[in-house]
C-alpha cells in the first residue's frame, strides 16, 4: 500500500471520504423514509378495504371526470384538484377498487417526497418517526386512499415547509416550495393561504424576495383555475367566497374544538355536532400532541435550531385556526395538515426524551414512550376498523338502493332528488338535483319538468313523506329509505 493510499484511508484527502460517507448516510435515510411510505401504502390497502365504495364528497369530485355518472353539483368551496387527481382512473374505469389502489400508491409516494424535503434539517430517524406518527393516525389511513383533498393539502404543506427551511443552503429547494404551494392551492385554495401565511411573513422579514415570489407563484398557479371559475360560474371571487361561507354555515368567530373532539371517535362529518364525547382513551393523544410539540420547540431552542421547529408549528397553528375557531361543525380530515406539520417536531421531542445526549437510550423513558405509542396505535386501529366497517355498510346501502332503482326502471339517463340523492345518483348513474340546502341547483318546477322527460325518483328517509308534487307517485322501500317513482317510469315493481 502506498503512502498516498494510507493517507486517503486516514484522512489525507479530507473531502473524498466525507463525500462518500455523506452519500451513504443520505441513502440510508432515504431508505428509512421509503420504508415508512411503503408501510403506509400497504396499511391502507389492508385496513381500508379497496371495495369500501365511494363516499358522498368523493362522488361529487369523481363524478366531474367519471364515465359512470353525470357530474354532480359542484358547490363554491370545492376545488377541481381532486377531480384531476382521480381522472387517470375514473375517466375510463368504473372500478372503485382500482381507484383506491391508485390513490393509496400515490399517497405513499406523496408522503415519501414530503419527508424527503426535510432531509438535512433533522436526523433521518426523526423524519421516519415523524412520518410514521402521521401515517399511523386513523384519519390519515382512512383518507389517504380516498378522493378527498385534505390529505393532499397536508403533504403539500409538509413538503413546502421543509423546502422553505432549506432554501438558504440549497436555492434549488425553491422549486419544492413552489410545488408544495401549488399542490395545496390546487386542492383547497383557502387552506393553502392559511398554511402559507407564516411562510410569507418569515420570507418578507428576511427580505427574501425570491422566496416570497416563489410562494406567491405557487399559490397563484394552483388557485388560478378556482379564481377563473369564480368569475365564470359564481359571479366573481367575492361572491364565491361569500357563497362558500354560507354553505359552511357562515364563517365567523365560533368554537369548534369540542366538535373536533367528538369527531375523533370516527365521525366523518360532525354536523350538527351533538352527542357525548368519545371515550377518554380515544381523545388522549389529541391533548398530548400539542404538549409534545411544545417540548419539541424547547428542545430546538436549546439546540440553537429554533427556526426549523418554530416555522412548521406556526404553519400548523394557522392551518388549524379556521377549523377550530371559525366554523360551527367538524370533520376529522380538516386537521390533517395540522397533524402533518406537528409530526416531525413531536418525533424530535420523543427522541430527546428517550435518549441521552450521547445517543444512548434511557431505559425507563424509552419503555414508557414505547408503551404509550403501543396503546395509541391500538386506539387508532380500533377507531379505524369501526369507521371502515360503518362506512362500508353505508356505501353498500347506497349500492343496494341503486340496484333497486334499476329494477324499478330508473336507469340512465335518469335523475334523482331528495335524501342522499347525490351519492345514490352516482351509484345509479343518474344526475341529481336539490331545491334547498348547500347543494341546491334546481327548483320544484324544474324537477317536475324533468320527471316528464326522464325516469325520476324522489328519495326520502324510511317512512318519510315525499314533497307535495310526488305524493301520488308509487312508493317502494329500499335500504333505509323510500323510493318515490315518477308516473312515467315503467319497471319491474308492482303498481
Amino acid at each position: 500500500m502506498t503512502h498516498g493510499d494510507r493517507a486517503l484511508l486516514v484522512g489525507g484527502d479530507r473531502h473524498t471520504p466525507s463525500v462518500a460517507f455523506d452519500a451513504l448516510r443520505r441513502a440510508g435515510g432515504s431508505w428509512q423514509l421509503a420504508a415508512v411510505a411503503a408501510a403506509f401504502t400497504l396499511a391502507q390497502l389492508v385496513l381500508v378495504r379497496p371495495g369500501m365504495g365511494l363516499g358522498w364528497d368523493e362522488t361529487v369530485y369523481v363524478s366531474q371526470v367519471a364515465v359512470q355518472a353525470p357530474a354532480a353539483f359542484f358547490s363554491a368551496p370545492r376545488a377541481r384538484g381532486v377531480s384531476l387527481l382521480a381522472a387517470p382512473i375514473a375517466s375510463w374505469s368504473t372500478s372503485t377498487e382500482l381507484l383506491r389502489v391508485y390513490l393509496a400508491v400515490l399517497s405513499g409516494l406523496g408522503l415519501y417526497l414530503a419527508l424527503r424535503a426535510w432531509r438535512g434539517l433533522f436526523p433521518a430517524r426523526v423524519l421516519a418517526a415523524g412520518g410514521a406518527l402521521f401515517a399511523s393516525l386513523w384519519i390519515t389511513l382512512f383518507y389517504g386512499p380516498q378522493a378527498m383533498p385534505n390529505y393532499w393539502v397536508a403533504v403539500g404543506a409538509l413538503g413546502a415547509v421543509g423546502c422553505f427551511l432549506r432554501v438558504r443552503e440549497n436555492p434549488r429547494a425553491l422549486w419544492g416550495v413552489v410545488a408544495g404551494a401549488c399542490l395545496m392551492a390546487w386542492m383547497r385554495p383557502t387552506d393553502a393561504v392559511y398554511v402559507a401565511l407564516p411562510l410569507l411573513v418569515v420570507a418578507a422579514v428576511d427580505r427574501h424576495r425570491r422566496l416570497v415570489a416563489g410562494l406567491v407563484a405557487g399559490l397563484v398557479a394552483g388557485g388560478v383555475q378556482w379564481v377563473i371559475e369564480a368569475y365564470t360560474s359564481y359571479g366573481g371571487l367575492a361572491e364565491r367566497l361569500h357563497e362558500g361561507s354560507r354553505i359552511q354555515g357562515g364563517l365567523g368567530l365560533q368554537f369548534a374544538v369540542d366538535d373536533q373532539l367528538r369527531s375523533l371517535g370516527g365521525r366523518s362529518l360532525c354536523r350538527p355536532c351533538t352527542g357525548p364525547l368519545p371515550d377518554p382513551a380515544v381523545m388522549a393523544w389529541w391533548f398530548v400532541l400539542p404538549l409534545l410539540a411544545g417540548a419539541g420547540l424547547v428542545v430546538a431552542a436549546r439546540a440553537g435550531r429554533t427556526r426549523r421547529t418554530l416555522v412548521p408549528l406556526a404553519c400548523a397553528t394557522t392551518a388549524a385556526v379556521p377549523y377550530l375557531f371559525l366554523i360551527g361543525y367538524a370533520a376529522p380530515r380538516f386537521l390533517l395538515p395540522f397533524y402533518a406539520l406537528l409530526a416531525i417536531p413531536v418525533a424530535d421531542a420523543l427522541f430527546h426524551l428517550a435518549t441521552t445526549r450521547a445517543g444512548r437510550w434511557r431505559p425507563v423513558a424509552a419503555t414508557l414512550i414505547a408503551l404509550g405509542l403501543a396503546g395509541h396505535l391500538a386506539v387508532q386501529y380500533a377507531v379505524l376498523d369501526r369507521t371502515v366497517r360503518r362506512t362500508t355498510d353505508d356505501h353498500h346501502d347506497w349500492a343496494t338502493t341503486a340496484a333497486e332503482l334499476h329494477r324499478l326502471g330508473v336507469r340512465p339517463p335518469c335523475a334523482l332528488t331528495g335524501h342522499l340523492a347525490i351519492p345514490v345518483a352516482y351509484y345509479t348513474g343518474c344526475s341529481s338535483s336539490a331545491v334547498a340546502g348547500p347543494n341546491a341547483n334546481s327548483s320544484v318546477a324544474g324537477i317536475v319538468r324533468t320527471s316528464r322527460r326522464l325516469p325520476l325518483a324522489v328519495l326520502t328517509r324510511s317512512g318519510g313523506a315525499p314533497p307535495a308534487y310526488a305524493r301520488d307517485w308509487r312508493t317502494f322501500p329500499a335500504a333505509g329509505m323510500d323510493i318515490h317513482i315518477a308516473p312515467n317510469v315503467s319497471g319491474q315493481g308492482p303498481t
